[in-house]
């Protein structure tokens, strides 16, 4: 068999494995998920009535409560530094890898994510850390890899913070040697540009046949790196014209140049109430408690590649409401009409951005759930 076959038999196995047995490619037709529920303020630079809190009981009781409702994906934000302000946003924070593996001992189908920065951790020490929260959830552990912008955290971690594009080819090897200590069973010497590194080898396997990888790429060097190396993109977006232009553009990139699929998640942004007017006083709540000033660091913080020309720094609103996320708000129904947009734009998968997350995940399971069950988003 040629290496072209071999590749592709490769990437058959992978997905028959995948289909049968990793929730976030199960047939449910839009999955899914929580994102930074380790962190103060989780996604929203504000500070609304909320029960939210950085503990361990609170993120334990989110992931207990997702897990049960059938959700697919948690992902921490990996974090170093806050941004100031009345907040401090995001200073507050647990690190991803103990997090992730304590999450996965005490849950049983969703995924469990470790966000990663390659600058930061040794590929050699990542492989293995991934490997071992496999084991613990018997095979529902996640990457997500990112590649560092904030210069501030990157000098508190002692890390030169390099070109935008160098970066990326930085993790382009990271991931390569990651990916080879999960599926190779012969050591190997890796000779880079960025790592040079002798007589690598990792045992334990992981459980699956090689943990699902996501990437927030938005640049042209990061939507390259997410087409090469992720199995799932994040992004986020202005409207549902621009995220279908989007997924359409680094899908085919991905199958073009490199013979793979891709998935596509987002942040959706969700005030959810018995009638729309309590749900935009809920949305507006978090604009009027807004930590403006964690905002605006935020943004002046950006490396406006990093995340594309489609979240401009001056979308303060959008990151006080959400990071950025894409906000519904309304009904139950008008929720779902919204998440059905989302949906058709080419999105596969959701992170759910609630002020309060305990309370309001009771909430969406009992108004939203069976509705998207009717509107065939859920199955």
């Amino acid at each position: 068999m040629n290496d072209v076959s071999s590749k592709r038999r490769a990437r058959q196995e992978l997905a028959e494995y995948r289909a049968a047995h990793v929730p976030l490619f199960s047939a449910q037709p839009l999955k899914f998920g929580v994102f930074s529920v380790n962190s103060n303020g989780s996604v929203f630079m504000s500070d609304p009535p909320s029960s939210f809190e950085v503990s361990w009981p609170h993120s334990l009781a989110i992931a207990e409560q997702v897990d049960r409702m059938g959700f697919e994906l948690i992902v921490p934000v990996a974090r170093w530094q806050g941004f100031g302000g009345t907040t401090n946003w995001a200073g507050e924070n647990f690190e991803t890898l103990t997090y992730a593996a304590g999450l996965a001992a005490r849950t049983s189908n969703v995924m469990t994510f470790a966000t990663v920065h390659a600058s930061v951790v040794n590929p050699v020490a990542a492989a293995k850390a991934i490997t071992t929260i496999d084991h613990i959830s018997n095979g529902r552990a996640g990457l997500n890899v990112v590649m560092g912008w904030n210069e501030a955290e990157m000098a508190m971690l002692g890390v030169t913070m390099r070109e935008h594009g160098d970066r990326y080819k930085l993790g382009g090897e990271w991931l390569e040697i990651v990916d080879r200590l999960w599926t190779e069973e012969k050591p190997f010497d890796f000779d880079g540009d960025y790592f040079q590194l002798k007589g690598l080898e990792a045992a334990p396997k992981p459980i699956q046949l090689r943990p699902v990888v996501i990437n927030a790429g938005g640049s042209p060097a990061g939507i390259d790196f997410s087409a090469r190396y992720a199995d799932v993109n994040y992004t986020v977006f202005v409207n549902a014209e621009q995220a279908g232009s989007y997924c359409r553009t680094i899908r085919a990139k991905a199958h073009a140049d490199y013979g793979r699929d891709l998935q596509m998640v987002t942040m959706v942004i969700v005030c959810c109430r018995d009638t729309e007017e309590e749900a935009r006083a809920a949305y507006q709540s978090i604009l009027d408690h807004g930590d403006w000033e964690a905002a605006g660091n935020f943004a002046r913080g950006l490396n406006i590649q990093t995340f594309g020309e489609h979240l401009k720094p001056e979308l303060l609103a959008k990151f006080v409401a959400g990071s950025g996320g894409h906000a519904i708000v309304g009904t139950p129904e008008q929720v779902v009409e919204g998440l059905q947009e989302v949906k058709a734009a080419g999105i596969d998968g959701v992170f759910l951005g609630l002020i309060d997350y305990v309370e309001e995940l009771k909430y969406f399971e009992e108004r939203v759930m069976p509705l998207l069950r009717q509107a065939g988003l859920r199955l």
